[in-house]
């Protein structure tokens, strides 16, 4: 069920940074019902899925989508052309079968690039000293179009050492918008979930990507007896 009180909150917040914010709800588990009511309350907000097979369930045209999870590539197929943003572009072989669909599709895909900002093992992402790069690699694909960075910054609270790599990938934001021929390409800083998002913003984020926060905790169905 949508939070009403949560997504007017989110909203005043996003107000008072004085930037375009773009906040994208994850729909993961989240029934048609959950996602329309959150869409008829909010239409300015844009659904994200961190799963191919859920959004193949849940994908609805009439609605904006980015696709936000780790994404593998035989299942570029079902999303180039109908999301209009893929956060976690990380490696040539996964770019090469964007470039190969989205050409297919006769589409340019807009993209970000993930960067793993707390090394975890457990993350995707590009290395930080390997992000700017990566970036430059990319413009040999014609149909792929770096739009900005994205991150999932490691649960370490409110911390110094969280603040401190929000800093850098602030940075690192700010330095691929000085790339050559790609630059001005580079509009998005995707970061900061439920659990920061307030920081994220602090730290010039322009999409915060939020589920709990809006729909409160996940219903997962029961297992099979």
């Amino acid at each position: 069920m949508v939070d009403r009180a949560a997504v007017e909150e989110i909203r005043r917040a996003v107000r008072e940074t004085g930037r375009e914010i773009t906040v994208v709800a994850a729909a993961k588990t989240r029934t048609k019902e959950e996602i329309d009511e959150l869409m008829r309350l909010a239409p300015e907000f844009v659904l994200g899925e961190n799963r191919v097979q859920e959004f193949m369930s849940a994908y609805d045209p009439a609605y904006r989508w980015h696709f936000i999870g780790q994404l593998q590539t035989n299942k570029v197929k079902y999303l180039a052309g109908k999301v209009e943003l893929i956060h976690s572009l990380d490696r040539h072989e996964l770019a090469r079968e964007i470039e190969r669909r989205s050409e297919r599709a006769g589409v340019v895909q807009d993209c970000l690039v993930e960067v793993n900002m707390g090394s975890e093992i457990s993350k995707g992402g590009v290395e930080p000293g390997s992000a700017i790069e990566f970036i430059r690699e990319l413009a040999a694909y014609p149909h792929i179009r770096v739009r900005g960075l994205m991150s999932v910054l490691p649960a370490l609270g409110d911390t110094p050492e969280l603040r401190g790599l929000y800093a850098d990938l602030a940075a690192l934001c700010e330095e691929a918008k000085k790339l050559p021929g790609q630059g001005d390409d580079i509009a998005f800083l995707s970061a900061g979930m439920t659990g920061d998002w307030h920081i994220a913003l602090e730290y010039g984020a322009n999409i915060i990507r939020l589920g709990r926060a809006i729909f409160g905790e996940r219903v997962y169905p029961a297992a099979a007896i």
